[in-house]
């Protein structure tokens, strides 16, 4: 049963303005990683349910985070059916991340109170997520629509919360144009938590860039 009520996690999205995104079927791998975005100060984390035996995985995590983490939000992602998503908010999944719309995962996620993201590409998807009860629309994917299309849509829309995913990366002009277009988060994969880093081991090197990531999207929000 998730931990934390959709509310809740929708203002701590809007309140660090990122949501890192990882997967991987080592389990103690994944809890390095946990803990080092934990230390440099996210609070959200998707786990991004794509390997066989990935229920497996994310269980061991959310177990960890519950215990040793007081504060982190687990999530998962690329869920694309109302079993799935029952299932892991069976394990605890505070929030749903989804590639596309699908209206039966609105159901079961509402039903639980659950916050639900739906990857949305154009105007008439986020008027339908947002019918279905959804607080924040993921733009997916964020590289093929840019700034600039949430800035539209911000125009006639002030009150659509948009997350984008995919496209977005640490730098500095990268996130300003998110931010000056309007999103109230991004969420950040391979940019932020690279290869490099895991093959490395590089725990440290990862929480000194998540850290430094969430206080250049503050100052960007608060400018």
């Amino acid at each position: 049963m998730a931990q934390y009520s959709r509310i809740e996690v929708a203002t701590v999205m809007k309140e660090t303005g990122m949501v890192p995104l990882f997967y991987h079927p080592d389990i103690e791998l994944g809890k390095k990683v946990l803990k080092a975005c934990y230390d440099g100060g996210a609070r959200l984390l998707e786990f991004t349910a794509r390997g066989d035996f990935a229920y497996e995985v994310f269980l061991e995590l959310n177990k960890y985070a519950i215990k040793e983490l007081p504060g982190m939000i687990m999530g998962v992602g690329s869920i694309t059916d109302a079993a799935a998503a029952s299932l892991f908010m069976q394990m605890g999944a505070n929030f749903i991340v989804t590639p596309s719309l699908r209206e039966d995962i609105a159901v079961v996620c509402n039903r639980r109170k659950v916050l639900w993201s739906p990857g949305c590409g154009s105007l008439t998807e986020i008027n339908n997520a947002e019918e279905l009860g959804c607080e924040i629309v993921k733009l997916f994917p964020g590289s093929t629509y840019g700034p600039g299309f949430v800035k539209a849509i911000k125009g006639p829309q002030p009150w659509t919360s948009v997350m984008p995913t995919g496209g977005v990366s640490t730098e500095e002009s990268n996130l300003k144009g998110w931010f000056d277009a309007g999103v109230t988060c991004v969420g950040m994969g391979s940019q932020l938590i690279s290869k490099d880093v895991l093959a490395a081991g590089d725990f440290a090197q990862l929480e000194e860039t998540v850290k430094s990531t969430l206080a250049l999207i503050k100052r960007l929000k608060n400018k």
